[in-house]
């Protein structure tokens, strides 16, 4: 397992960390999700195997931007 902390741009509410963590919940590996819209940030605990790169997309399926 592995904890990875995604900055994430365009969360303004609760409801828009509920949007970002259902869409996390989606992906294969993810074992828990918590989003911060006043921080910005989504802290993700995965299975070794998961890619960045499918954390990122998921969150851009949902309407928000990874934060370089």
């Amino acid at each position: 397992m592995k904890r990875e902390t995604v900055s994430v741009t365009g969360m303004s509410c609760t409801g828009c960390e509920r949007n970002v963590e259902n869409a996390l919940r989606t992906v294969d590996g993810v074992t828990r999700v918590n989003a911060d819209h006043e921080g910005d940030t989504v802290e993700v605990v995965v299975e070794d195997d998961v890619a960045d790169g499918d954390l990122h997309a998921a969150i851009e399926r949902a309407g928000y931007d990874v934060a370089a």
